[in-house]
């Protein structure tokens, strides 16, 4: 994740054990999708109801290009909701339904990537190092994003705004982007 994991109780005691399962599910999502940017993770107690308990429900926000995934779960049965709600069950849930979320947005991003047959060359634009990704031109003056991940034989901190890449341009669905971008060779023509 680009932002460490942002984890809250709202009118709920916070619990060590809570915690850590919370930090071991986001911790899979993360090796599920890499290109998560951030998640934040909520354990709330939104209503007081003083006759019947606290209702209790886990909301799970994750950033990924160009889209906000959400979650949020309640208690579904009526004695769950109010009697002594099972905050593990909760969270399993709100986690679960967040990872096939994810899985259906990288299958889709996935099938949506469909690269140009030739690599094409641009120029780094700026490179936001503190936030792994960097924008470059295009040779027919667009400006296209890229990610630390895409860069193929490179770390992002050795760029430079100036530089010429080669990259192979994909549709997302934010639009289009840089995809395995690499410096052109000294010499190569582009």
């Amino acid at each position: 994740m680009d932002v460490p994991l942002e984890l809250s109780f709202h009118q709920v005691d916070s619990s060590e054990t809570v915690e850590q399962r919370i930090r071991e599910r986001a911790a899979k999502l993360d090796r599920l999708y890499d290109h998560i940017a951030s998640c934040r993770v909520a354990v709330e107690a939104p209503h007081r109801q003083h006759r019947k308990g606290n209702q209790m429900r886990v909301r799970i926000d994750i950033s990924v290009p160009g889209k906000e995934l959400v979650v949020t779960r309640s208690p579904h049965r009526p004695e769950q909701t109010y009697a002594d709600p099972d905050v593990y069950a909760l969270v399993n849930d709100a986690f679960d339904a967040a990872e096939r979320q994810i899985k259906e947005f990288k299958a889709k991003h996935k099938r949506e990537a469909k690269p140009h047959d030739a690599p094409m060359t641009g120029q780094v634009l700026s490179i936001a190092g503190d936030r792994d990704h960097g924008f470059l031109r295009s040779a027919d003056g667009r400006e296209l994003y890229f990610h630390r991940n895409s860069l193929t034989h490179e770390a992002l901190e050795s760029l430079a705004a100036g530089d010429r890449v080669h990259y192979l341009e994909v549709a997302g669905d934010t639009g289009p982007h840089a995809s395995k971008v690499w410096r052109v060779a000294d010499g190569a023509s582009g």
